[in-house]
């Protein structure tokens, strides 16, 4: 029996960002108020992971930069109408739905912790916005909730489409997120 050949896709920076961020969010989104140091440093640990990924984007390898994958959203929903037809092209890095992902759960992820920074320095006067005062902070509080709760609706939703690209292409993506490698386009 041939071993198949097997292409690096995730390098291990993306690869060891993917999950720390998904570690970092979970513990922020379980901790809540009632471990509120450990909420606080989970989400400090996110935004450092996402400033590591803008940069990433850019300087990463090919599979990671921004320029390889983003596509206008007229092609995520003709990729969405393919896979829903299951007739969805194999890509070798992101797909265009995957592109669409990345962008919506950055931006989720970058408001939810922006809106924890407000809500921390409203609540506690720290943090990077401490001067915010008491003012708006229950508007903060449900901007926050609000964010964190589309993150979760989003990871769902990432989840769900990992798992159909994985059966329509009979490729274990979850596991190439954890050594980075893929079957080239031609098997």
């Amino acid at each position: 029996m041939n071993t198949p050949t097997l292409t690096k896709v995730w390098d291990l920076p993306l690869r060891v960002f993917h999950w720390l961020l998904v570690i970092g969010f979970f513990v922020a989104y379980l901790t809540e108020d009632e471990l509120l140091d450990i909420h606080v440093w989970a989400g400090y640990l996110v935004f450092g992971l996402l400033v590591f990924r803008l940069v990433w984007g850019f300087i990463g390898n090919r599979y990671a930069r921004f320029a390889s994958f983003l596509c206008s959203p007229m092609a995520s929903i003709a990729y969405i109408k393919d896979v829903v037809a299951l007739k969805p092209k194999r890509y070798l890095g992101h797909n265009p739905a995957g592109a669409a992902m990345i962008v919506l759960l950055l931006a989720s992820l970058l408001m939810t912790v922006l809106t924890g920074f407000a809500v921390y320095g409203a609540d506690q006067g720290a943090g990077p916005l401490a001067s915010i005062g008491p003012a708006n902070e229950d508007l903060w509080e449900e901007l926050h909730e609000l964010f964190a709760n589309l993150t979760v609706a989003l990871v769902v939703l990432h989840i769900a489409g990992v798992a159909v690209e994985s059966f329509i292409h009979k490729e274990n993506l979850a596991k190439a997120m954890v050594h980075g490698n893929k079957k080239p386009l031609d098997e």
